[in-house]
């Protein structure tokens, strides 16, 4: 599906059914990471079936920090709802550690899934985590690593989704290879449906960890730009035995090495060249420009109300008649008013306008003395003696419309009638 606006609005399948019959089709699929909606949107655009939110990334794009467990449980799932509505494709969006124990991971879970994300990343590093390719890091003990797994898994059962769990071990580095063995042999068992080893440091290495349950779809994280794992081809990855891969940085990389560009061409006062600058045009397509007014046409009115012949009776607008419960002047009478224009001005006056064209414009009730209030809203009705005319009224109006106390055309050429009630 392409990434314009009505896609991306419309209905759609299910993320995470989308992604489990990736993981069911032939070869292996391939997975930017997106850190906002714009970014999701170029990958759809380009034509990849998935991509990843990542937390270096979006850390980096949203906070302009480093990815070391400064970014909240709240700010990743606000960014996660911007790439998710923005696009038609699945989305795994990167858990980190859970923010908590099993019960926050549970929490974690349970948010991304009404997000829009079709599955998570949940690693086993402690707080505070680290990139995976940077030092610091440090796991949580082997329980408590496979409870995270449960506990990802009951919040998706409870759920009643069919929400991916992919499972990430950050004990390559932290303790040994063969630790990160054990452990995604582990999550395999505990029911996670996709394993993850990350910071790999060989293609031995890397063949060893897809020999370990073999049924279990495998992720490889290719870190542009030098990191720990060798940089390999979609088809060698296949054939060591990877199913989905995922890229972390090309997309925020090549970003800031192209506002960095731009910026130095415009402080030595030129902008970027054509080469590397889309016209608004190209934008405006990219953005969705084009297809919102595309689908903002369904919806256009003229904005002309129908015109009647003289005598004709204008149909009513179905608008309820508003009940003024609060003052529309913030003055009153004072309480040294007697007693019989205090009566008076407690009385309900119901104020009616109707447009030269029949449409009611307004038909409200408010307490006699706020009628003075109105008149910076309808002018005509300044320095009118209210009280002479309440004075005036018959006590026997009937109930239904009330007696009328005064009708005028204003300068408009709306019809203001004023009943007492």
């Amino acid at each position: 599906m392409g990434s314009s606006f009505a896609a991306s609005t419309a209905a759609r399948e299910p993320p995470a059914k989308a992604l489990r019959r990736l993981l069911e089709s032939p070869g292996i699929h391939q997975g930017p990471v997106c850190h906002d909606g714009l970014s999701a949107k170029l990958i759809e655009k380009a034509g990849f079936p998935l991509a990843f939110m990542g937390g270096f990334a979006v850390s980096a794009a949203r906070l302009g920090f480093p990815d070391v467990g400064l970014i909240s449980y709240g700010e990743v799932l606000d960014q996660a709802y911007q790439i998710t509505q923005s696009v038609s494709i699945p989305v795994v969006g990167d858990g980190d550690n859970g923010y908590g124990n099993c019960m926050n991971i549970k929490r974690t879970v349970k948010g991304f899934i009404r997000a829009g994300f079709a599955g998570i990343l949940l690693e086993d590093q402690l707080s505070p985590k680290a990139c995976g390719h940077t030092r610091g890091r440090k796991v949580a003990s082997r329980e408590e690593a496979v409870m995270r797994i449960r506990a990802a898994i009951d919040a998706r059962d409870e759920s009643g989704s069919d929400f991916v769990i992919i499972a990430r071990s950050d004990s390559r580095q932290a303790v040994s290879l063969e630790e990160a063995l054990w452990r995604t042999r582990a999550f395999g068992e505990a029911g996670a449906d996709v394993l993850f080893v990350d910071a790999l440091a060989s293609i031995e290495e890397m063949k060893a960890f897809c020999q370990i349950s073999p049924s279990i779809p495998k992720l490889a994280n290719m870190l542009e730009g030098g990191g720990k794992t060798p940089i390999l081809s979609p088809s060698e990855l296949q054939e060591i035995g990877y199913k989905l891969v995922g890229y972390p940085l090309s997309l925020l990389g090549v970003s800031i090495r192209a506002m960095e560009d731009a910026l130095t061409a415009l402080k030595g006062g030129r902008i970027p060249p054509p080469g590397r600058l889309p016209t608004f045009e190209e934008i405006k397509e990219t953005i969705g420009f084009n297809e919102y007014y595309k689908e903002e046409e369904r919806y256009k009115t003229t904005g002309v109300l129908p015109s009647y012949e003289e005598g004709q009776k204008a149909e009513r607008i179905n608008e309820p008649v508003v009940e003024v419960l609060s003052p529309l002047h913030g003055g009153s009478k004072s309480d040294d008013s007697n007693e019989h224009s205090s009566g008076i001005w407690s009385r309900t006056l119901r104020l009616k306008v109707t447009g030269s064209n029949g449409f009611e414009k307004l038909d409200v009730r408010i307490p006699a003395g706020f009628l003075e209030g109105m008149a910076s809203i309808i002018p005509g009705l300044g320095g009118v003696n209210v009280i002479e005319l309440l004075e005036n009224a018959s006590l026997e109006s009937t109930p239904e419309k009330g007696k009328m106390l005064l009708e005028f055309n204003g300068a408009l050429g709306d019809k203001i009638q004023v009943f007492v009630e």
